[in-house]
């Protein structure tokens, strides 16, 4: 069976004259007069509201019915795009803005590359200036609504198809940016591989009058294209496989816009409507002669002298009235409505487009953020591939090998944040990265692949390498005890505040294998992270006297007491928790929260907590006891957190409870 042959020229061509007959067709049809008696033929619809009998609707006998839309193909009056570029600011804005926002940022490279590589690598885009042709390039493409950048590699044949592994060491030169109006696409010669390009033009024919590389025939393959308006196919067929211009859609809206703008603009020379009354007018008119003369130079030395501190004069029977113009009532409402248009129809927010604030409570910001968030998915639609290519074609340039398989751009958000704020979310990130360091639930692995992933937003961590994450611990590990070489003091209100790790007293003793082990084991049984002051046997000094240690004593990490410091504790070897509510031995008030964790009854852990006391009062500063379970006790050192502040006690019991 023979196949025939297609070619897209003559698809364009049937194409164009099929639309301009069926155009032909619906105009004549509009114009079909009804047969006496019968309703109007004109453009019926049989899916819309119509009421013949008051003539609403389309298809009733109205001026709604009359109404269409027309073919104004201003995309292929190159001179008129080029003239609302060059003279219209706002076309200059629609066709601009969203490009510029769209190359600004440029990109983070992401595949563990060495950083000095990545720096090498942004240090030539800029030498070449990379994103400064791709903002031309979608720029023509949203003037004329197409425009290709041609990567130049130097000692290659721009016909055949690039492999960026055949690149050498500074053959890349850079982008060659040409628009629809310079190149021909071969419309008779398609890809066929399977793939996103399929269908489109295979090669280039630059013409012979084109700014560069004339006559060059070029492979898709070296080409980052982009359009202006994505069409479909029948109309892209009449394009030449090209879309349309940005400003086609726009063009009445802009008319609307720069007419209503000028003529506010006219208005100002005839803000005041001024009227002479004067008697006997009509008499001097007829009259003429020195009468009319007179008149004349009167009525100009009038409108000579006449400013906001003028003077007037008339004769007594004459009269002068001043009136503002009524065409200004409303008219700022008009340009505001029209702006709004403008703005949904590029997708631009006012704030962006006007460079004006928006009324009301808004700022601005969510305007912004919200069209910056649009930009997004047009850089990975229309640039991630392009931008891909370019990155890998100058890796091979600067003499790098072959970039990584999982190597790929990110493009920088649009919406930066202050360097406080970057410094704020740092600070957070470290933070908690930590405290899940510390409760065993991260290694320094994974802590370290956080902070790197962190980078993104905050800028800080970007040179911590593949290496330094492969080189570190995969396994949570417990923290040392911090123990201290001296000082003195028990904890609580009889406490000097002398400083020390938990800004009560100096710590006073060694660490000892036995405190280590029961702070790793605190954190595998009870989840929280210990840190320890006094080892067991050590003394600390306090308003009650010296006191030698019945076990390890420090505090829980991470939390704020009711004293404002973090929580205090006893360590012991048991699986038990019991939570002392204590208080003033004198006065009964509430002091603080002492917690005697793994102790695994009462009695063990009131003997351990009054021994920590020499003046023999330490029953007397016992005000509630609570016994927990390891979930509860979590729940209870979670509501103590620095980021929650102290919250209300825990007063449920389990676990057994006692009141001393």
């Amino acid at each position: 069976m023979s196949r025939k042959s297609v070619s897209v020229a003559g698809a364009a061509r049937r194409a164009r004259s099929e639309d301009a007959r069926l155009r032909q067709a619906q105009a004549s049809a509009a114009q079909v007069k009804a047969p006496k008696g019968k309703p109007s033929l004109t453009v019926p619809s049989a899916d819309s509201f119509v009421n013949f009998a008051f003539k609403m609707g389309i298809g009733a006998d109205n001026p709604l019915s009359s109404a269409g839309y027309g073919f104004n193909p201003i995309t292929r009056v190159r001179t008129t795009l080029e003239w609302i570029h060059r003279g219209s600011w706002l076309g200059g804005i629609v066709t601009d803005s969203i490009a510029d926002d769209m190359t600004r940022a440029g990109v983070d490279l992401k595949g563990g590359l060495d950083p000095a590589d990545m720096t090498d690598l942004h240090a030539q885009a800029t030498r070449l200036q990379i994103w400064g042709k791709l903002n031309e390039t979608a720029k023509w493409a949203r003037l004329y609504g197409g425009c290709i950048a041609v990567l130049l590699i130097e000692g290659q044949d721009p016909s055949t198809p690039l492999r960026p592994e055949t690149v050498g060491k500074d053959q890349f030169k850079g982008l060659a940016v040409l628009d629809r109006w310079m190149v021909e696409p071969t419309l008779n010669n398609l890809v066929t591989e399977l793939g996103p390009e399929l269908g489109r033009p295979k090669f280039y024919l630059v013409r012979t009058d084109g700014p560069v590389l004339p006559r060059a025939k070029i492979h898709y393959s070296r080409c980052i294209r982009l359009v202006g308006i994505e069409l479909p196919y029948w109309q892209r067929v009449q394009e030449n496989l090209w879309g349309i211009s940005v400003l086609e859609r726009l063009y009445d809206r802009m008319i609307a816009f720069d007419s209503a703008t000028t003529g506010a603009a006219q208005l100002v020379y005839k803000a005041y409507l001024r009227t002479y009354k004067i008697k006997g007018l009509r008499q001097i008119l007829a009259a003429g002669g020195p009468a009319l003369t007179g008149l004349l130079k009167m009525v100009e030395f009038m409108r000579m002298t006449q400013s906001n501190e003028g003077v007037t004069l008339l004769d007594t029977d004459d009269e002068f009235e001043v009136m503002q113009h009524s065409a200004f009532s409303g008219l700022s409402d008009v340009l505001g409505n029209f702006e709004e248009q403008l703005a949904g129809a590029t997708g631009i927010p006012l704030v962006r487009m006007f460079g004006q604030s928006p009324k009301g409570f808004s700022t601005g910001d969510t305007d912004l953020r919200n069209y910056y968030d649009s930009i997004g998915p047009k850089q990975e639609n229309e640039l991630h591939v392009g931008v891909e290519l370019i990155y890998r074609v100058l890796a091979r340039s600067s003499g790098l090998m072959e970039l990584p398989d999982d190597f790929d751009v990110k493009f920088r958000p649009l919406w930066q944040m202050t360097d406080a704020e970057k410094a704020d979310v740092f600070t957070k990130v470290v933070s908690g990265v930590v405290q899940a360091q510390e409760a065993m639930l991260m290694s320094d692995r994974t802590a370290m692949q956080e902070l790197r992933q962190s980078s993104e937003a905050t800028g800080i961590g970007t040179n911590i390498t593949d290496e330094d994450i492969e080189r570190a611990s995969d396994v949570p590990e417990p923290p040392e005890p911090e123990l201290g070489a001296e000082g003195g003091g028990a904890g609580g209100a009889d406490q000097p505040q002398s400083g020390g790790g938990n800004g009560k007293s100096k710590p006073n003793g060694k660490a000892t294998t036995d405190s280590a082990g029961l702070v790793a084991r605190a954190g595998r049984v009870f989840g929280v992270q210990v840190a320890i002051e006094n080892a067991a046997g050590t003394e600390r000094i306090g308003s009650y006297g010296t006191a030698r240690q019945p076990a390890p004593y420090g505090y829980i990490r991470g939390t704020i007491g009711a004293d404002g410091d973090q929580v205090d504790c006893f360590l012991g070897s048991g699986d038990g928790v019991w939570v002392i509510e204590q208080v003033d031995p004198d006065t009964r008030r509430p002091d603080e929260a002492k917690v005697m964790l793994g102790f695994n009854s009462l009695v063990d852990a009131l003997s351990t907590y009054t021994a920590a006391y020499p003046d023999g009062r330490g029953m007397d500063r016992v005000g509630s006891v609570t016994g927990m379970s390891a979930p509860e006790f979590q729940a209870w050192v979670a509501q103590r957190g620095i980021a929650g502040q102290l919250q209300a006690p825990v007063t449920g019991k389990s676990n057994g409870a006692a009141h001393a």
